[in-house]
Protein backbone atom coordinates (compact mmCIF):
# COMPACT_ATOMS: atom_id res chain seq x y z
CA UNK A 1 0.00 0.00 0.00
CA UNK A 2 2.65 2.31 -0.89
CA UNK A 3 2.29 6.02 -3.13
CA UNK A 4 3.30 4.34 -6.04
CA UNK A 5 4.12 6.61 -8.94
CA UNK A 6 2.08 5.84 -11.79
CA UNK A 7 1.59 7.12 -15.37
CA UNK A 8 -1.43 7.76 -17.40
CA UNK A 9 -1.88 4.33 -19.35
CA UNK A 10 0.71 2.07 -16.53
CA UNK A 11 -2.28 0.35 -15.45
CA UNK A 12 -4.54 -1.92 -16.61
CA UNK A 13 -6.52 -0.79 -19.95
CA UNK A 14 -10.16 0.90 -19.01
CA UNK A 15 -11.92 -1.76 -21.19
CA UNK A 16 -9.92 -4.30 -18.40
CA UNK A 17 -11.21 -2.24 -15.46
CA UNK A 18 -14.71 -2.16 -16.75
CA UNK A 19 -14.95 -5.61 -16.95
CA UNK A 20 -13.27 -5.89 -13.69
CA UNK A 21 -15.75 -3.31 -12.07
CA UNK A 22 -18.74 -5.77 -13.69
CA UNK A 23 -17.59 -8.98 -12.16
CA UNK A 24 -17.26 -6.97 -8.77
CA UNK A 25 -20.13 -7.75 -6.66
CA UNK A 26 -19.82 -5.99 -2.82
CA UNK A 27 -22.20 -6.76 0.16
CA UNK A 28 -25.46 -4.43 0.35
CA UNK A 29 -24.32 -3.30 3.63
CA UNK A 30 -26.11 -0.17 3.12
CA UNK A 31 -29.23 -2.42 4.14
CA UNK A 32 -27.62 -4.34 7.00
CA UNK A 33 -28.56 -2.71 10.26
CA UNK A 34 -27.52 -5.00 12.91
CA UNK A 35 -27.85 -4.30 16.59
CA UNK A 36 -24.50 -5.66 18.21
CA UNK A 37 -21.79 -2.37 18.00
CA UNK A 38 -18.32 -1.75 18.95
CA UNK A 39 -15.05 -0.47 18.03
CA UNK A 40 -12.98 -2.59 15.84
CA UNK A 41 -9.46 -1.57 17.05
CA UNK A 42 -8.95 -0.88 13.36
CA UNK A 43 -7.55 2.84 12.08
CA UNK A 44 -6.22 3.62 8.48
CA UNK A 45 -3.65 6.18 8.87
CA UNK A 46 -3.57 9.24 6.26
CA UNK A 47 -0.88 6.46 4.23
CA UNK A 48 -3.74 4.22 3.48
CA UNK A 49 -2.09 1.77 6.27
CA UNK A 50 -4.36 -0.48 7.78
CA UNK A 51 -3.76 -0.98 11.57
CA UNK A 52 -5.27 -3.09 14.10
CA UNK A 53 -4.38 -1.91 17.93
CA UNK A 54 -1.47 -0.18 16.22
CA UNK A 55 0.15 -2.87 14.31
CA UNK A 56 -0.39 -2.93 10.34
CA UNK A 57 -2.90 -5.80 8.79
CA UNK A 58 0.12 -7.67 6.85
CA UNK A 59 -2.03 -9.73 4.82
CA UNK A 60 -3.71 -7.46 1.55
CA UNK A 61 -6.52 -10.11 1.32
CA UNK A 62 -7.85 -8.96 4.95
CA UNK A 63 -7.85 -5.47 4.19
CA UNK A 64 -9.41 -6.08 1.04
CA UNK A 65 -12.16 -8.46 2.68
CA UNK A 66 -12.36 -4.95 6.04
CA UNK A 67 -12.84 -2.75 2.42
CA UNK A 68 -16.07 -4.40 1.16
CA UNK A 69 -17.59 -4.40 4.39
CA UNK A 70 -16.84 -0.37 5.13
CA UNK A 71 -19.58 2.22 4.90
CA UNK A 72 -19.88 5.66 6.30
CA UNK A 73 -22.53 6.57 8.27
CA UNK A 74 -24.55 9.92 7.78
CA UNK A 75 -22.97 11.20 11.48
CA UNK A 76 -19.38 10.89 9.32
CA UNK A 77 -18.48 7.85 11.35
CA UNK A 78 -16.84 4.76 9.30
CA UNK A 79 -17.96 1.45 10.54
CA UNK A 80 -17.40 -2.00 9.17
CA UNK A 81 -20.46 -3.60 9.13
CA UNK A 82 -22.12 -7.57 8.60
CA UNK A 83 -25.26 -8.80 9.12
CA UNK A 84 -24.32 -10.23 12.63
CA UNK A 85 -22.37 -6.44 14.05
CA UNK A 86 -21.18 -2.96 13.40
CA UNK A 87 -17.56 -1.77 14.56
CA UNK A 88 -16.35 1.46 14.10
CA UNK A 89 -13.33 2.57 12.38
CA UNK A 90 -11.32 5.23 12.69
CA UNK A 91 -10.28 7.07 9.60
CA UNK A 92 -7.80 9.61 9.09
CA UNK A 93 -8.40 10.95 5.79
CA UNK A 94 -10.10 9.03 3.13
CA UNK A 95 -10.02 5.12 3.65
CA UNK A 96 -8.70 4.54 0.42
CA UNK A 97 -5.55 5.84 -2.25
CA UNK A 98 -6.45 6.30 -5.65
CA UNK A 99 -2.19 5.00 -6.53
CA UNK A 100 -2.80 4.18 -10.61
CA UNK A 101 -4.82 5.80 -13.56
CA UNK A 102 -5.42 5.08 -17.10
CA UNK A 103 -6.97 7.40 -19.45
CA UNK A 104 -8.45 6.97 -23.07
CA UNK A 105 -9.55 9.58 -25.19
CA UNK A 106 -9.21 13.49 -25.09
CA UNK A 107 -11.26 16.61 -24.06
CA UNK A 108 -15.17 15.88 -23.15
CA UNK A 109 -14.85 12.30 -24.46
CA UNK A 110 -11.74 11.12 -22.33
CA UNK A 111 -12.72 8.33 -19.60
CA UNK A 112 -10.22 8.24 -16.27
CA UNK A 113 -10.06 4.68 -14.97
CA UNK A 114 -8.61 5.01 -10.99
CA UNK A 115 -6.64 1.93 -9.47
CA UNK A 116 -6.88 1.82 -5.58
CA UNK A 117 -4.84 0.64 -3.14
CA UNK A 118 -7.30 -2.29 -2.49
CA UNK A 119 -6.75 -3.45 -5.84
CA UNK A 120 -10.14 -2.08 -7.14
CA UNK A 121 -11.08 -0.10 -10.01
CA UNK A 122 -13.07 3.01 -10.28
CA UNK A 123 -14.23 5.28 -13.23
CA UNK A 124 -14.70 8.75 -12.82
CA UNK A 125 -17.71 10.66 -13.52
CA UNK A 126 -21.19 11.56 -12.38
CA UNK A 127 -21.55 9.54 -9.63
CA UNK A 128 -17.60 8.96 -8.71
CA UNK A 129 -17.13 12.53 -9.21
CA UNK A 130 -13.20 14.26 -8.23
CA UNK A 131 -12.94 17.33 -5.99
CA UNK A 132 -10.78 19.58 -4.54
CA UNK A 133 -10.48 19.70 -0.44
CA UNK A 134 -8.54 20.87 2.27
CA UNK A 135 -7.24 18.66 4.73
CA UNK A 136 -4.26 18.74 6.91
CA UNK A 137 -3.99 22.92 5.87
CA UNK A 138 -3.40 21.49 2.27
CA UNK A 139 -5.23 21.39 -0.76
CA UNK A 140 -6.05 17.62 -1.91
CA UNK A 141 -7.70 15.51 -4.65
CA UNK A 142 -10.61 13.02 -3.86
CA UNK A 143 -12.11 10.58 -5.68
CA UNK A 144 -15.68 9.13 -4.73
CA UNK A 145 -15.42 5.60 -4.59
CA UNK A 146 -19.25 4.60 -3.16
CA UNK A 147 -21.59 5.75 -1.26
CA UNK A 148 -19.58 8.56 0.69
CA UNK A 149 -16.44 6.73 0.59
CA UNK A 150 -13.74 8.17 -1.42
CA UNK A 151 -10.27 8.02 -1.82
CA UNK A 152 -7.41 10.17 -1.74
CA UNK A 153 -5.51 10.71 -5.13
CA UNK A 154 -1.74 10.63 -4.60
CA UNK A 155 0.41 13.16 -5.34
CA UNK A 156 2.38 11.54 -8.54
CA UNK A 157 -1.09 10.37 -9.99
CA UNK A 158 -2.27 13.80 -9.13
CA UNK A 159 0.75 15.26 -11.17
CA UNK A 160 -0.05 12.99 -14.14
CA UNK A 161 -3.80 14.37 -14.15
CA UNK A 162 -2.46 18.04 -14.13
CA UNK A 163 0.12 17.48 -16.65
CA UNK A 164 -3.00 15.90 -18.99
CA UNK A 165 -4.73 19.11 -18.05
CA UNK A 166 -2.28 21.72 -18.76
CA UNK A 167 -1.56 19.81 -21.65
CA UNK A 168 -5.51 20.19 -22.74
CA UNK A 169 -5.61 24.28 -21.90
CA UNK A 170 -9.03 24.17 -20.15
CA UNK A 171 -10.00 27.04 -18.16
CA UNK A 172 -10.38 26.21 -15.66
CA UNK A 173 -7.81 23.42 -15.82
CA UNK A 174 -9.62 20.01 -15.36
CA UNK A 175 -9.82 17.47 -16.70
CA UNK A 176 -13.00 15.06 -18.43
CA UNK A 177 -14.30 11.43 -17.79
CA UNK A 178 -16.87 9.46 -18.95
CA UNK A 179 -18.99 12.97 -19.90
CA UNK A 180 -18.47 15.35 -16.68
CA UNK A 181 -15.86 17.73 -16.13
CA UNK A 182 -13.37 17.91 -12.92
CA UNK A 183 -11.34 20.99 -12.40
CA UNK A 184 -8.49 20.15 -10.84
CA UNK A 185 -6.94 24.06 -9.54
CA UNK A 186 -7.36 25.66 -6.29
CA UNK A 187 -10.11 27.49 -7.92
CA UNK A 188 -12.52 24.28 -7.83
Amino acid sequence: MVEARAKLTDIVSLAEAVAQLAEQRLPPVDSWHPARRGHSGIRIDRGGRWLHDGAPIEREAMVRLFSTVLRREADGRYVLVTPAEMLDIDVEDAPFLAVGVSSEGEGPLRTLGFRLNTGDFVIAGPDNGIEMRAFAGQLAPYLRVRGSLDARIVRPVYYELADAALAEAAVPPGLWSNGTFFALGSGA
